[in-house]
């Protein structure tokens, strides 16, 4: 059950999965610790979206149609199935007339075009930052521009970005990649990023692609997103403090499996994702005393605590917050849904849910 919290309600479902046997404590060398990174799970994009889907559950009443995940938190998705959510693959599989939201990560022009001619109220929850790169896509296409998107084969996130300028778009996938590609004009070109990347990794590649294009442009602003820097940063901070860095976070979440990456190489001895607690191994405590510990941007809060839990049965009680950056921003929900079902203004409806 969803516990309601004002006018929206919260993602406190009984659909995490419980420990069988609790975590053992375990004597270590030195004291016992986690070192809690921030800021770390819901970005704005995020709370945008999952709110927008709750809305239109309120609005429109259950199904409502998703088209693919609406962020990537198996947890996420599986409450809002509970709830009425029906993900769908793609706009064909939704009957005519129906209620459709588009996931935070975006779609092309093509998919739009679908959802209407099977006359679908359709509502775009495309995570602002999301379209500031689609809007480059086609500002730079239409100049004549050829873009180089650095980013990964099959994420929704690239695939609807190519959408918007399919004729004018090369994927890098990787800085190994940027040494092999070919392009069909070598001094008109300019590069844009998915919002999830690895920093360092993108920047590398970018590296590599200016050796070989020296012409290369860089677009007006960065595009891998303010969250997925800031949560970087924070697990930069504590990863050479840290024996074990565990990231909350599903697998096909791009930023949450980056930070990863990004514990280990900046000296973390082990770290590993999970999708809930229940997942961490006994084994994988043995020799730790100092625990990192952070969660992508599509992960609510409720996760992280229940990972603290397990981890204190474990002997982990001591928690310290490592804070590097301060998130407040907060976007306005879809258009579709700032009015209530009268047309009037809903002023609860303009911004996101706090602390979530």
């Amino acid at each position: 059950m969803s516990i309601s919290n004002g006018n929206v309600q919260t993602l406190e479902a009984p659909l995490i999965p419980k420990r069988r046997e609790k975590l053992i404590d375990v004597p270590v060398l030195g004291e016992k610790r986690i070192l809690l990174a921030a800021p770390r799970g819901y970005c704005a994009g995020v709370d945008r979206a999952v709110i927008a889907v709750e809305k239109a559950l309120e609005r429109f009443g259950a199904p409502v149609y998703v088209r693919k995940q609406i962020v990537h938190n198996i947890h996420v998705v599986k409450e809002l199935e509970s709830r009425g959510v029906i993900f769908v693959d793609e706009v064909s599989e939704v009957p005519e007339s129906s209620t459709i939201v588009f996931s935070a990560h975006g779609v092309s022009p093509m998919v739009v075009a679908e959802a209407a001619d099977r006359g679908l109220n359709a509502i775009d929850a495309t995570c602002p930052l999301v379209t500031k790169v689609h809007r480059e896509a086609v500002r730079f296409s239409g100049q004549d521009y050829h873009i180089l998107l650095i980013g990964h084969a099959g994420h929704e996130e690239v695939e609807g970005t190519m959408g918007h300028a399919p004729d004018h778009t090369t994927l890098v996938n990787n800085p190994d990649e940027a040494d092999i590609i070919t392009v069909p004009d070598t001094e008109n070109l300019i590069w844009l990023s998915q919002t999830t990347l690895s920093v360092d990794e993108t920047m590398e590649t970018v590296r590599r692609l200016r050796l070989r294009f020296p012409h290369l442009s860089d677009p007006p602003s960065d595009d891998i997103c303010y969250a997925t820097q800031n949560r970087q940063v924070a697990i930069k901070k504590i990863a050479p403090e840290c024996d074990l860095v565990i990231v909350v976070g599903s697998p096909n979440s791009s930023n949450s499996v980056r930070l990863v990456e990004v514990a280990l190489e900046y000296g973390a001895k082990a770290s590993y994702r999970v999708d809930y607690a229940s997942e961490i191994k006994q084994e994988w405590l043995e020799g730790v005393s100092t625990i990192g510990l952070t969660s992508g941007a599509s992960v609510p809060e409720v996760l992280v605590d229940h990972t603290l839990a397990d981890l204190a049965d474990a002997g982990y009680t001591q928690v310290k917050e490592i804070k590097t950056a301060e998130e407040d921003l907060q976007f306005s929900l879809p258009k579709e849904l700032r009015k209530d079902s009268s047309g009037n203004v809903d002023q609860s409806l303009l911004g996101g849910r706090k602390g979530s």
